[in-house]
């Protein structure tokens, strides 16, 4: 099964720091038509980022959600991080009985080669903040190619 935590929670963040940018007001309404989900998806996915002080929301009928600290603070390992908590990059299989050379030792082959590709994987996630996105993201528009004037990415 495909886990989108990470993704989805990635834009969440990125959404809320366009638009605090932007003197503009998120909701897990607005951010949920944005990302063609359920609000209460949303919702839980702001559980661990708020935890974790990534966003900070107010309840009631203005209610808002901003990110917790600036968007030069927040790296996307702390997003990562904070909605997959401890569940493993890359599953491994349940160890089987010891038939043949493969079997006897695929397991801690896979542990190692798993273990490697979760660190490069946070090394490159430690290494872009949310305002590296947005910067990034707003560089490489594609919206209105033709027309630069009509971008609404200011940095």
């Amino acid at each position: 099964m495909l886990d989108l935590r990470f993704p989805t929670a990635l834009q969440i963040v990125l959404c809320v720091a366009m638009s605090d940018r932007e003197g503009r007001r998120s909701t897990s309404k607005t951010l949920a038509m944005g990302l063609e989900v359920n609000p209460s998806f949303v919702r839980k996915l702001m559980v661990p980022l708020t935890r974790e002080g990534i966003i900070i929301s107010t309840l009631g009928r203005s209610g808002t959600i901003h990110l917790g600290r600036p968007p030069e603070d927040i790296t996307l390992c702390d997003i990562y991080t904070s909605v997959i908590e401890d569940k493993p990059l890359l599953p491994q299989r349940p160890e089987v009985k010891a038939r043949c050379v493969v079997s006897a030792n695929t397991c801690w082959f896979f542990k190692e080669l798993a273990f490697e590709a979760e660190q490069a994987s946070m090394k490159v996630l430690k290494s872009k903040t949310v305002a590296d996105a947005l910067r990034e993201i707003c560089e490489r528009d594609r919206r209105n190619t033709e027309d630069a004037n009509t971008l609404v990415c200011r940095p």
